[in-house]
């Protein structure tokens, strides 16, 4: 595609929550006109924060961000704002626009359309699924016509038909998009290029090409450097060892100490700084409570149909070590199952009293975000042990600076694995997972995956990640599309 002017640069960017700790230091890059760019960088590196810089939320620490004048800037969140949950569809729109319009109407049926959702208009968004509410937060955004689209997480929550839908409609924008995602073949579709956040140094580095080719650039990269640097290192050991030989000597070969000391110091500034490519977590087990009784029963659930709730007998009951794969398009009522199931307000999902449950909601809500994230995993323990949750929180990249922080400081990549982190202490007899890929980077999955399929308690699981699921074996399956 032919790129017009630069329509945002970074110049010299440095942010931080707290002087001690930026960021960004020093962060310099552009995009032009109507490019595509995936942000990339390990959770918490900050690639939300740019958003918030751009959207002018936050403010940099030092340097300046400039956008084209005029340019119209507008974000699709990753989570449906509180405060819209009671309020109607209409009344949602209408939040976009400063002044009244007055052909709203028609421009609300306009994007739902390219987000493929049909619904009345006076719908309360609280009552859309998970799914659905992502796509409503994609049309808010897209209702503006920004000159600067900004997606964060744009896949969560949403179906394979609404993930092909919003990359044949991305394929086509005559905007510039900026977008987070850890779906690496999402990424791959339409953007032509990376910024990569480098979480240890805070610098910022953009890279051409789609996005597979950019992982496999900077791994490469990575590899090179520290090939080069291991080959410094011996050569530094090697003239290190000669200087303590001849330093003890005299004349000429103490003189010749100094000199090679020189060209140790020389080798030492020529190490190269090597981009410390995103960690993955580390392997782990999730230990399962011990109980022999069946742990779940369910003998009805609601499924959502054209708007309209319908309850459908059916006949499950789940013992430990058997798993549930629920299946079906957005708004059928996976979730809704999920949750009527956790808080015991069905009587056909019920578990068995005395069961420990692990619940991943898909939104966070289970999690008290003005709790620090220390505090928050020594409540799932029995007995507080200072040493093994720190072990633990280790292994899911929760160092000892993230674990004072409040819960809703974190990334949602962090928040996600914090949830992990949780299961692994609370040692659950039952695990019910709603979207447990989202947020998480790619990377960590395979991990993650892993360790679900190794799990010995009873697990029920909701997914639209199908390379995920297909690495856990499942005992059984329950596709609410096919009951109606």
């Amino acid at each position: 595609m032919d790129h017009g002017n630069v329509i945002i640069r970074f110049e010299k960017v440095s942010f931080g929550y707290d002087k001690d700790n930026l960021l960004l230091k020093e962060a310099d890059f552009s995009v032009r006109e109507n490019a595509k760019i995936t942000l990339m960088g390990q959770n918490g590196a900050g690639k939300s924060t740019i958003f918030k810089l751009l959207l002018g939320t936050l403010k940099p620490t030092e340097g300046k961000i400039h956008l084209k004048p005029g340019a119209s800037i507008a974000i699709a969140t990753q989570v449906m704002p509180p405060e819209c949950l009671d309020q109607t569809v209409s009344e949602f729109f209408a939040r976009a626009f400063a002044e009244k319009i007055y052909n709203l109407d028609r421009r609300i049926s306009d994007v739902l359309e390219i987000v493929n959702i049909k619904t009345e208009f006076d719908k309360k968004i609280r009552d859309f699924s998970g799914g659905q509410q992502a796509r409503l937060l994609l049309a808010y955004a897209l209702i503006q016509d920004p000159d600067i689209l900004l997606l964060d997480e744009p896949t969560n929550n949403l179906d394979t038909e609404g993930i092909e839908h919003l990359t044949g409609f991305l394929m086509c924008y005559l905007k510039t998009v900026l977008v987070i995602s850890h779906d690496a073949d999402f990424l791959n579709a339409f953007t032509e290029g990376v910024l990569h956040l480098d979480v240890f140094t805070g610098k910022v580095e953009r890279y051409e090409g789609n996005y597979l080719n950019v992982v496999e650039e900077i791994s490469a990269r990575v590899e090179r450097d520290r090939a080069k640097n291991a080959q410094l290192l011996k050569e530094i050991q090697d003239r290190k060892d000669k200087i303590n030989f001849f330093s003890h000597k005299g004349g000429k070969m103490r003189a010749l100490a100094s000199k090679l000391r020189d060209q140790v110091a020389d080798a030492e500034d020529n190490m190269v700084d090597v981009k410390r490519d995103d960690r993955t977590i580390s392997d782990f087990n999730i230990p399962a409570q011990i109980f022999t009784e069946p742990v779940v029963t369910i003998t009805s659930v609601k499924v959502i149909k054209d708007h309209e709730p319908k309850q459908v007998e059916v006949s499950i009951k789940m013992r430990k070590q058997q798993r549930l794969f629920i299946s079906g398009p957005n708004g059928i009522g996976k979730s809704t199952l999920l949750r009527a199931l956790f808080e015991n307000k069905d009587p056909g999902a019920v578990i068995t009293p005395g069961v420990k449950v692990g619940y991943y909601r898909q939104d966070f809500s289970g999690l008290n975000f003005e709790e620090t994230a220390y505090a928050s995993l020594e409540s799932t323990m029995e007995v507080p042990d200072n040493e093994k949750l720190r072990a633990v929180a280790a292994r899911f990249l929760l160092t000892g600076d993230v674990l004072k922080n409040k819960i809703g400081s974190l990334s949602e990549g962090q928040k996600g694995l914090l949830c992990f982190a949780r299961f692994v202490l609370q040692e659950p007899g039952l695990l019910i997972l709603d979207e447990p890929t989202n947020h998480i980077n790619f990377r960590h999955l395979p991990v993650i995956a892993e360790a679900l399929q190794e799990y010995q308690g009873c697990m029920i699981v909701v997914s639209h990640a199908p390379e995920f699921v297909d690495k856990i074996s499942f005992t059984e399956s329950l596709d609410l599309g096919k009951l109606v």
